[in-house]
């Protein structure tokens, strides 16, 4: 056999054989959880974590809202304040 018939050959079974055949086995190669995963899961703080990022987003879209509020407030008071001219 020729290499070239060798690797056409090669080529022709990888072809074959599907790509979920080979990690759908049960002997698949499972990746391990690291070690921040391990303590992140082990005692529920991912969900401390995300409860934290949930109350900053939260803080920072009512302090939006109520910079909205004061500066339109402010506004207001000034178109009070200064006489529109009329011609």
């Amino acid at each position: 056999m020729t290499p070239l018939q060798t690797l056409a050959d090669t080529t022709q079974a990888a072809a074959s054989t599907a790509y979920d055949s080979l990690w759908g086995q049960p002997d698949a190669p499972l990746q391990a959880a690291s070690r921040l995963d391990q303590v992140m899961l082990a005692q529920d703080k991912l969900y401390v974590v995300l409860a934290v990022v949930l109350i900053i987003w939260l803080g920072l879209i009512f302090f939006l809202f109520r910079t909205d509020r004061r500066l339109a407030r402010l506004e207001r008071t000034l178109d009070e304040s200064i006489p529109a001219k009329t011609e």
